[in-house]
């Protein structure tokens, strides 16, 4: 029996394209108001208003969680303008992979401070919010899903910094979730395969190193990682699904 999120809010990061976008969108259809967080303050808007448009509540909030200090101000406007906080998943990222020698160690300062300290800064800044939410609403629980990847699992060449980034979300989750198993705060982590995103845009060559290691795979959608989001969070207080590795079919 999967519970519906009426009465509860989320906040999703990197909420502008990709998962973040769909599991924005998937939350949303489960009943919960949703915060927006991403830098591109113009696609939050659009998907604010399809949000809303639809029966839903939504909130767009443009902001770099690469601060500490912004990351803390989008925590604190969901709390105040949707009047709490009982789910957070942390989507955003970034992907500049290539070989070490010629990559700018800006590149490998970039994908540090989205992929881990943009979750991380967000993250405590949550925490007490998500500890209120599970000891007095009526689910008694909240989450928090990171997406993590397989690179997050196996590393490969070339992909150095962005799989330490993904081992690091990983690790991060499950000590979370140890720490605050008793708490009724679950702590969850999904590492996606082949996912059709504007992940391989964000550096150019990226696509061909991808299609040389997966061949014809047929990628996923971020619809269906959205699923594995909905799934982990309408699940009811008795069950948590810590970790979920979700691959394409065709990909070994």
């Amino acid at each position: 029996m999967f519970e519906k999120l009426d009465r509860t809010v989320a906040l999703v990061t990197g909420a502008s394209s990709g998962i973040g976008r769909a599991s924005a969108l998937r939350l949303a259809k489960a009943g919960a108001s949703v915060g927006l967080v991403a830098r591109r303050a113009g696609r939050l808007e659009a998907l604010a208003t399809e949000i809303r448009e639809a029966g839903g509540a939504a909130l767009a909030i443009a902001a770099d969680i690469t601060s500490a200090q912004e990351a803390a101000g989008v925590v604190a406007r969901t709390v105040s303008e949707l009047g709490g906080l009982d789910t957070l998943v942390n989507a955003a990222g970034l992907m500049l992979n290539g070989p070490s020698i010629e990559s700018p160690l800006d590149e490998w300062d970039r994908m540090v401070a989205i992929n881990l300290c943009g979750l991380m800064y967000v993250t405590k800044a949550a925490l007490p919010h998500l500890v209120e939410a599970a000891a007095g609403s009526p689910r008694r629980v909240a989450d928090v899903v990171n997406i993590s990847s397989v690179a997050g699992r196996f590393a490969a060449s070339q992909v150095a910094i962005y799989s330490a980034t993904k081992f690091a979300v990983t690790a991060a989750t499950e000590a979370w979730r140890q720490e605050f198993a008793k708490r009724s705060v679950r702590f969850s982590v999904i590492e996606p395969g082949a996912t059709a995103t504007e992940l391989f845009e964000q550096k150019a060559g990226q696509w061909e190193g991808f299609t040389s290691m997966f061949g014809e795979v047929e990628q996923m959608h971020p619809e269906d990682i959205a699923e594995a989001v909905a799934f982990i969070v309408t699940n009811p207080r008795r069950v948590a699904i810590n970790e979920i590795v979700v691959r394409p079919t065709d990909q070994a």
